[in-house]
């Protein structure tokens, strides 16, 4: 199990495998790349003594027991920004002694990932990355013997911002009770998210798609002051869409164990709704409706079945993101997109409002220019969903494997209107350029090139 971060391969440049001695150097000095509850920097690690193994065996238990982070050994730090490289030993010999002093001090031991980044001019030295995840059999202790004495330290450190404390007898008790119940079906977390998110949503006649993702092994978002602020920050200033665009969400909130981000007026089309759980569970609803239209003096509702898709790509993007970088949560995930002519034609839905009219549901096409419908749809349909289960860092990601679980999804909801395939995607993860009107292609070309997903024409 790797860990992975938007956050830190934004700011290191790209993924920690593929890291350069050069590019850990060039942090020097900026601001941006201070340690965080992701991030930590040691000029050395010797780990030789009683103190450096405990703080060697803190540092890894800390992001195990938290969201996961990076320990990156060989830069000195000033007030936690990093000053100057200070390469170290990256011999094996040292390494391994690394590996005993992690394995025999960490219980249960911890899981991590090494990158050494050799200096060019000096290939016995360089920079350390010791990746850790977050874990799934946590809490982990630290079972060095202390250096020094101390009344309230249990031995089990958790990340908390750029500091490292140590967790509270009822943190333990409740990092155990979790441990033994993550086994749980991930199917009633998932219905428990849908359940609450309906419950939240204003009363419409609007045609939504909601979109649930459940991780496998759940996160732990830290919801304080601090994090808030930067969660704050981020969910407006990026739109959760996939191309470029402007900021989306207007409104965070918090809830119970949760941050909950809207925006636009609750009776109108473009009106949004997302949950975002403390274990990394996630929903996005989105109205969805593209106009109204009558065929046989019936009077409906219809979508265009390319911004079916778009909104479907966005937010499994969006919450895997989430799912991984904001609560730490790894392995597969289980995924739901619901597709309703109004939230309480859902099953868990709440009650009809008393609201007029409402139209019956379909799933249409216009043309490049947005004008002109073509029938799709053979049949309306109040209630359409689909599953699949995905890795978390797929959708994280948002490459080749998101369009493959975006596409498997997209099919099955458009069969129940009587639509063979969701055409603007593909099974094996292409992009048909000619199923996408003039205002989504500008979005999803620019996007699809940037990571190199095939593009038809």
């Amino acid at each position: 199990m790797s860990f992975r971060s938007r956050r830190l391969e934004a700011l290191f440049g790209g993924p920690l495998s593929e890291s350069t001695y050069e590019q850990i150097a060039s942090l020097v000095g900026v601001e941006e790349a201070a340690e965080a509850e992701d991030l930590d920097y040691k000029q050395q690690l010797a780990a030789a003594d009683p103190k450096g193994k405990e703080e060697l065996a803190k540092d890894v238990c800390a992001f195990a027991n938290h969201t996961g982070g990076v320990l990156v050994v060989g830069l000195a730090e000033a007030r936690g920004v990093p000053s100057k490289a200070m390469d170290i030993d990256l011999s094996d010999a040292h390494l391994r002694h690394l590996q005993q002093v992690i394995g025999s001090s960490t219980a249960p031991a911890v899981r991590y990932e090494t990158y050494q980044l050799h200096n060019p001019a000096d290939h016995g030295r360089g920079f350390l990355i010791i990746a850790v995840p977050r874990s799934p059999h946590g809490p982990h202790a630290v079972i060095t013997p202390p250096t020094k004495p101390t009344e309230k330290a249990l031995r089990y450190p958790r990340r908390s911002g750029s500091r490292t404390n140590w967790l509270t007898e009822t943190d333990i008790a409740t990092a155990y009770h979790r441990r033994f119940t993550a086994s749980a079906s991930r199917a009633n977390r998932l219905q428990d998210v849908e359940r609450e998110l309906l419950a939240a949503l204003p009363a419409s006649n609007q045609p939504q798609l909601l979109v649930t993702v459940t991780p496998e092994v759940p996160g732990d978002m830290t919801i304080t002051r601090e994090t808030y602020n930067r969660y704050q920050r981020d969910l407006i200033a990026a739109s959760p869409y996939l191309g470029d665009g402007d900021s989306f969400f207007s409104r965070v909130l918090v809830g119970s164990r949760r941050l909950i981000a809207t925006s636009g007026q609750p009776d109108g089309y473009g009106y949004q709704h997302c949950e975002l759980h403390r274990d990394g569970s996630g929903i996005r609803a989105c109205g969805i409706g593209a106009g109204t239209a009558t065929a046989d003096n019936e009077e409906f509702h219809f979508a265009n079945l390319d911004a079916v898709v778009y909104e479907l790509l966005s937010a499994l993007a969006f919450l895997g993101a989430h799912a991984r970088d904001r609560s730490g949560a790894t392995g597969t995930a289980l995924v739901k997109a619901a597709l309703v002519e109004a939230p309480h034609t859902h099953p868990h839905g709440p009650p009809r409002p008393q609201l007029a009219p409402l139209l019956p549901f379909r799933i249409d096409q216009t043309d490049s220019h947005g004008s002109r419908r073509s029938q799709l749809s053979i049949r309306m349909c109040p209630y359409a969903d689909a599953e699949a289960v995905a890795l978390v860092d797929d959708l994280a990601d948002a490459g080749v494997p998101l369009v493959q679980t975006a596409a498997h999804i997209a099919n099955e909801l458009v069969q129940a209107f009587g639509i063979v395939e969701a055409a603007p995607i593909t099974h094996d993860g292409s992009v048909n350029a000619a199923a996408w009107t003039t205002y989504y292609k500008a979005r999803i070309g620019p996007w699809a090139e940037a990571r190199q997903i095939p593009f038809i024409p």
